[in-house]
């Protein structure tokens, strides 16, 4: 029997990863955990982790693979694929894979991938549509389709592209982050994207809240409605974005690595100063001084910020008397902070964003701006404290 296959689509910060997590939640509650296949454009892998970090997945976990620092649907990204799923099929046979794309996939390679391998079954081809992104930047969404044309008329291939062909490819759209908008917003929104693919389910959803038994009930993908799309897009999904009409930008992604935590004061400064609508998405994991002990997640998505906690930083827990560790226990957790390079034990910044060239460049800039300099590193080591803007209550993944 074939393995049905699900695949999440949605572009930058629509929130593929938050969805992604409820499922294997749920999932693992029912006892039929799928095989997991995370893409990542950025070389962090900064989905991967999270997702790998769930209760669902182990570190010796061969239910779960990651594809990073290129996109699934380029030549390189399928080979990758083909490996992981070869891999599951052999040693696992999950009873459902659900493979999530980095928001700058293009659908048309996966649907090509699937269209005459008899091993897998394509079900759900899902895209995500950020509704607060549409609310603001495309009148609710009744300007998409229009600039869509009218880049299509200019030969132009700009993001709305990218998301009006990532809607055309799917028989299921969820809107999400309909918790920040009216009711009668989301109804518009889902008004003006119906035209764009009158097969596509359209669905509202707030912090990845959809019913895993939802994805066991989609019907076998329809490859005839899109024969036609796909001929006629083949040659133009490699062609690089015109990003807000820019001339020689293009959708770049940058690392930031540092062991130094963040000035609080100066972060938040950063945040509301210099975020740009070229700046997409950034996300990863950080540490702040007056919060020391704690790992916290970044996640910036079209403007707005995130801050949630992740974990607890382990060198500091090390020398916390009153985890009473055993001399074995001590030893283990001393050699996994020994392993990591970093002044500080294990405590370290990993950031990756994305966005346009000049706008993405000058954001990194200012991130590194906000790591403590030497003389403020001696202050803090010598107990001295920070002012901290950020919400003391922090969600916790």
């Amino acid at each position: 029997m074939p393995i049905p296959v699900t695949i999440l689509h949605g572009f930058l910060g629509s929130g593929k990863t938050t969805l992604l997590r409820s499922l294997l939640s749920q999932s693992a509650n029912h006892g039929s955990i799928p095989g997991v296949v995370v893409n990542d454009m950025s070389e962090l892998d900064v989905d991967g982790v999270l997702i790998k970090n769930t209760e669902v997945f182990d570190d010796d976990s061969n239910q779960f693979f990651t594809i990073s620092g290129y996109s699934i649907s380029s030549a390189k990204g399928l080979k990758d694929l083909k490996v992981a799923l070869k891999t599951l099929k052999k040693d696992v046979r999950p009873p459902w894979i659900v493979i999530e794309t980095s928001g700058s996939s293009h659908p048309l390679p996966l649907i090509e991938f699937f269209k005459n391998n008899r091993d897998y079954t394509l079900k759900g081809v899902i895209t995500l549509v950020d509704a607060t992104w549409l609310k603001d930047d495309y009148q609710f969404g009744q300007s998409l389709l229009p600039k869509w044309q009218e880049n299509l008329s200019n030969e132009v291939r700009g993001i709305e592209n990218l998301l009006v062909e990532q809607i055309l490819f799917s028989n299921q759209v969820f809107l999400t982050k309909t918790d920040k908008i009216t009711p009668k917003a989301v109804e518009t929104i889902a008004q003006a994207l119906h035209p764009i693919n009158p097969y596509a389910a359209i669905s509202g959803t707030a912090w990845g809240n959809m019913d895993v038994t939802q994805f066991h009930q989609f019907p076998d993908y329809n490859f005839f409605l899109v024969e036609q799309l796909t001929s006629e897009l083949r040659s133009t999904i490699n062609a690089p974005l015109t990003l807000s009409g820019k001339q020689n930008q293009k959708l770049v992604s940058k690392v930031i690595r540092d062991d130094r935590p963040f000035h609080p004061t100066r972060l938040w400064e950063v945040c509301h100063n210099h975020l740009t609508h070229g700046v997409f998405r950034s996300k990863g994991f950080f540490w702040l001084p007056t919060r020391d002990d704690m790992s916290l997640l970044w996640s910036q998505a079209n403007g707005n910020v995130g801050l949630e906690f992740v974990g607890f930083w382990r060198a500091p827990i090390l020398k916390d008397e009153s985890h009473d560790f055993t001399p074995e226990h001590y030893d283990i957790l001393k050699k996994k902070i020994d392993k990591i390079d970093s002044r500080f034990g294990d405590r370290r910044c990993r950031l990756t964003v994305i966005g346009q060239k000049d706008e993405a460049s000058g954001f990194v800039k200012a991130l590194e701006a906000c790591f403590l300099t030497d003389e403020e590193l001696n202050f803090w080591r010598n107990g001295g404290t920070f002012d901290d803007p950020w919400p003391t209550n922090v969600a916790k993944v």
